[in-house]
């Protein structure tokens, strides 16, 4: 998809594709780039030209109806002479959040959402910034390792390793995709952990924070912070902070699952039974009363990661 061409590099900004259609052929196409530089409509209608005329514009997400560092997209859109836009999903940010649909409906431009399983792929796609702008707070996702019976370490506390190589390889990769990491005071004390991406070559490293009462161990390079958890996750978000990566053992990941705070889960399930009932969990603490009570989950996928088995599912859609 075109709007992946720029993963890695508009941030702060959503990833976009845009495509211009006239009689069934493409005559432009494009995607943001990087933050301040022209957006995926842009790019898309300067390379149609005067074939943009009467054309279908087709776009990942909503144009943005504001000045930022570059001015409305759904302007440009309009005096570019499309007749019809086809976008996968709208804007959430307060500055447009739908504005910018009905600018080009108000113009003449036809607007046409097909929702389903399109729309469902382009939140997942800037789940992170969606939440960060519609929420106010980044969009955690719970990162653990499970035996096949739920349990994350065995009964005496031992957790390494439960799962293989090469699932703690590609959780390097998540960390480095993630603009913070995290985990709670208890496996901070336990482990002193560093929580760098190490996924080869140079890679862009993530804020590392630990999360409860201090002390830090010594020699931890972690950023304590030890307010109530809604408020370090504002703190964070006003500092850019979009994705947070949540590592830690099952009492900080109970306390962010009562609180409402994690957003997607992803469990590497490995092929081994702890057994008993004086194992760590998964999440510490109070559980629901009753079934009817329990957590729904969205989106459950399953793939092979090496000798485990990867599941990732939401708690919060995007």
């Amino acid at each position: 998809m075109l709007a992946e061409c720029g993963r890695g590099t508009t941030h702060p900004n959503p990833l976009v594709g845009a495509v211009v259609v006239r009689n069934g052929e493409i005559v432009g196409e494009g995607w943001h780039e990087r933050a301040g530089g022209p957006h995926a409509e842009v790019v898309a209608l300067e390379a149609a030209g005067e074939r943009a005329r009467g054309a279908t514009l087709y776009l990942t997400l909503e144009p943005c109806a504001h000045h930022g560092r570059t001015p409305p997209c759904a302007d440009a859109v309009i005096a570019a002479g499309i007749a019809k836009v086809v976008a996968a999903v709208g804007d959430p940010n307060p500055k447009t959040d739908g504005e910018g649909f009905e600018r080009l409906r108000a113009a003449g431009v036809e607007v046409e959402l097909p929702g389903g399983e399109l729309e469902r792929r382009a939140r997942r796609q800037n789940e992170a910034w969606r939440t960060w702008v519609a929420k106010g707070r980044p969009f955690v996702t719970y990162k653990a390792a499970v035996t096949l019976d739920g349990r994350v370490a065995a009964a005496g506390g031992d957790a390494r390793w439960v799962s293989g190589e090469e699932s703690r390889r590609l959780v390097h990769e998540f960390r480095a995709a993630s603009d913070a990491v995290a985990a709670g005071m208890g496996t901070v004390r336990a482990e002193n952990p560093k929580l760098t991406a190490r996924a080869g070559g140079a890679v862009r490293q993530p804020r590392r924070l630990a999360f409860g009462r201090g002390p830090l161990p010594d020699g931890s390079e972690l950023e304590l912070r030890s307010g109530p958890l809604a408020e370090e996750l504002e703190r964070l978000a006003a500092e850019g902070v979009q994705s947070l990566l949540l590592e830690g053992g099952p009492t900080i990941a109970g306390a962010f699952l009562r609180a409402g705070l994690i957003d997607k889960l992803v469990l590497f399930v490995a092929p081994k039974l702890v057994g008993g009932d004086d194992a760590p969990p998964l999440f510490a603490g109070p559980g629901v009363r009753a079934l009817a009570d329990a957590i729904p989950l969205a989106g459950l996928e399953a793939s092979p990661v090496g000798e485990d088995l990867l599941v990732t599912a939401y708690v919060h859609e995007p």
